[in-house]
């Protein structure tokens, strides 16, 4: 049987999602726990790799088991074996056409930025921070020209392996909630560092450092060393993946407790 899993984490202390030969990871973990309720070795495969420090709303993983086991058996015994910081919140069979990550049709992410002039101790590893006011409006006049399918090779990681650099972004949205700033983004697919490449070059703008016409150059550049500084990746969320209708998964739903808000 093929079974998907909706998965929620805390990044903080896990070095990315991907299995690492050093450091403990979000697959590793949760490999290990379902590997014990369906009590044989599985291989999880997921809808979006997070890097180091990247927290996790509603991340998507799917396996494949000889064994019986119920939702809720999947769901209950390996939060048995889990950690605080990582939980098992679905469990769902599906055919064995389906794919985490192959299947999507669409991600979202959230980065949560503290604009405040003093560094907070509170939430400082689930919020990124910048001293500086920052202009929303001309956050948003920037954002507008990354919206479509662009060659995004200036927003990507120096060393990212994806095979081509187009990616179509379906929206990219700037709002204040207090000293909260929020950069909310879906597309069909994302590249390394791509969201934090972007939200660097967003905060630069919304500083006053660079105008607004400054992100459509440096796309146009098709060179990350034109781009601007890697935002941190505490700011970081993986909202969820979107999945044709044949497939019956829960949509993801951007609860706004799960995600820190300073009012």
């Amino acid at each position: 049987m093929r079974f998907a899993l909706g998965v929620q984490y805390d990044g903080a202390e896990f070095c990315g999602w991907q299995i690492q030969n050093n450091g403990r990871t979000v697959q590793q973990v949760l490999e290990q726990a379902v590997s014990k309720v369906v009590d044989e070795p599985i291989r999880l495969f997921c809808a979006g790799r997070t890097d180091s420090g990247v927290h996790g709303v509603a991340q998507v993983a799917h396996f494949d088991t000889s064994a019986i086991r119920d939702e809720k058996a999947l769901v209950f015994g390996s939060n048995t074996f889990l950690k605080n910081d990582v939980s098992v919140i679905w469990a769902k069979p599906v055919s064995d056409d389906f794919h985490a990550r192959f299947s999507a049709l669409s991600r979202r992410y959230r980065y949560v930025i503290c604009n405040t002039p003093v560094r907070p101790a509170l939430l400082r590893k689930h919020l990124s921070w910048h001293y500086r006011p920052l202009d929303v409006e001309r956050m948003k006049m920037a954002a507008s020209c990354l919206v479509g399918e662009h060659d995004f090779s200036s927003y990507r990681a120096a060393g990212c392996q994806a095979k081509s650099p187009i990616r179509t972004i379906e929206f990219l949205k700037v709002s204040r909630s207090g000293d909260a700033i929020f950069i909310d983004i879906k597309a069909n697919a994302f590249l390394q560092h791509m969201v934090r490449n972007i939200a660097g070059v967003l905060m630069k703008i919304g500083a006053g450092e660079r105008e607004p016409e400054w992100a459509q150059e440096v796309l146009e550049h098709r060179d990350r060393t034109k781009g601007g500084k890697t935002a941190s990746p505490y700011g970081l969320y993986f909202v969820g993946a979107y999945y044709p209708k044949e497939f019956m998964l829960p949509e993801p739903i951007l609860s706004q407790h799960l995600i820190p808000s300073i009012a």
